[in-house]
């Protein structure tokens, strides 16, 4: 009984210590900068395009962080978590020196491929080494967790009339100290890797009909569908309604996704990965298109929707790519990873083209929410995929 209350303590530690990574990869490494694009603007660090060009080249190189994931290295999982968690402090730090926009650009583009190999990283070693399959809403929620501190720590920068440099320099300290407590959890883990079947690893729970494929396709249109409001959110509520703080918008943001993923895990185990999918990504479709009615109430509404839903698409599509991951020659996870970067390069792209045209996001909102009742009409089978009995 012990060793079953130690293993139980190691296991909560990893868990712990693999959504710390997402924290720092994800929640700060990545979407820290949507929070202050408004306040890099108006210091002229950037402008509306060259903030669109920073966002596209951070998702260009989460694509290709998640193509050299797929690629089998000669580190283990949990080595390459720690690497990729100091790599993005480091590029976090980089932006509180005086770059010219160029700089910035490719400091995010580094940064997007560390983010990739800790989101791959991090899924592979609690789910496929460590088979915690259940632990998945826990490591998800890191990424909701990490876009509230960030968020949080910028309004409070922001409060104490600080510059966006000093809070990006605050922003990597903040994630030194998270890693070295992820570091010192992992560092008690010397279990190996059951030689489990793939295909059992999910028995009766979280299996799928939807071929691998189908599944990689709806991931990237859920990546293209979401990143609209997740790159432009605080400057069009600074832009639409300035009496509202942007980045407590953003802070909801992450508010409503970090609980979410328990929500979507539970509702996949009950309704089964495609049934699961095209709700979340028509309540996401929905809460995309809110601001379109240029209202406060509907822009505070669709930080809680796509919030609430965009971490739940990872937590429902991940464990399903693993379940198929024996269908396939590849590395599913790493492969769904860069269908989901591909769709993100692609939306900040038509949306800047089409704010220099229109001098509005509403076209650009459109087709992001055109895009998630695609997937969602994608995900969507009748047949086979027959909701689970709910884990006790």
């Amino acid at each position: 009984m012990r060793s079953a209350v130690m293993q139980g303590d190691r296991d909560l530690a990893a868990t712990i210590a693999a959504s710390l990574v997402l924290v720092v990869g994800m929640g700060v490494g990545r979407f820290a900068f949507t929070g202050l694009y408004p306040l890099m603007i108006d210091e002229g660090q950037l402008s509306v395009s060259g903030g669109s060009y920073a966002a596209s080249a951070n998702y260009a190189g989460y694509l290709v962080g998640a193509l050299l994931a797929s690629v089998r290295l000669p580190l283990s999982s949990r080595v390459l978590c720690q690497l990729a968690g100091v790599a993005t402090m480091l590029t976090l730090a980089a932006l509180g020196f005086d770059l010219p926009s160029w700089a910035i650009i490719a400091v995010r583009g580094i940064s997007g491929a560390f983010s990739a190999i800790a989101m791959v990283a991090a899924s592979h070693w609690l789910i496929h080494d460590r088979h915690q399959h259940h632990a998945a809403p826990t490591l998800y929620a890191g990424v909701g967790l990490g876009i509230l501190i960030s968020a949080e720590a910028i309004a409070l920068g922001s409060v104490a009339e600080l510059g966006s440099r000093t809070i990006w320099f605050g922003l990597a300290g903040i994630c030194a100290a998270l890693l070295v407590s992820a570091l010192v959890m992992q560092a008690g883990d010397r279990r190996r890797t059951q030689m489990t079947r793939p295909e059992q690893a999910l028995s009766g729970r979280q299996g799928t009909s939807l071929g691998p494929w189908r599944l990689i396709l709806v991931y990237g249109l859920a990546g293209l569908g979401y990143i609209i409001t997740a790159t432009y959110l605080p400057l069009l509520v600074k832009t639409a309604f300035p009496a509202i703080g942007p980045v407590q918008a953003w802070a909801l943001f992450g508010l409503a996704a970090a609980p979410s993923c328990f929500l979507w895990h539970r509702l996949h185990l009950r309704l089964g990965t495609s049934r699961s999918l095209a709700l979340n990504l028509s309540c996401q479709a929905l809460g995309v298109g809110l601001p379109l009615l240029h209202l406060p109430i509907a822009y505070l509404a669709s930080a809680v929707f796509v919030g609430g839903t965009f971490m739940g698409v990872v937590t429902i599509a991940m464990p399903a790519g693993r379940h198929l991951a024996h269908r396939v020659r590849f590395n599913m996870l790493a492969i769904m990873t860069a269908s989901y970067g591909s769709g993100q390069i692609i939306g900040p792209l038509i949306a800047d083209e089409l704010y220099s045209l229109t001098a509005s996001f509403d076209i650009s909102l459109l087709v992001a929410a055109f895009a998630l009742f695609a997937g969602a009409a994608l995900s969507w089978e009748v047949r086979h995929d027959t909701p689970q009995p709910a884990a006790s």
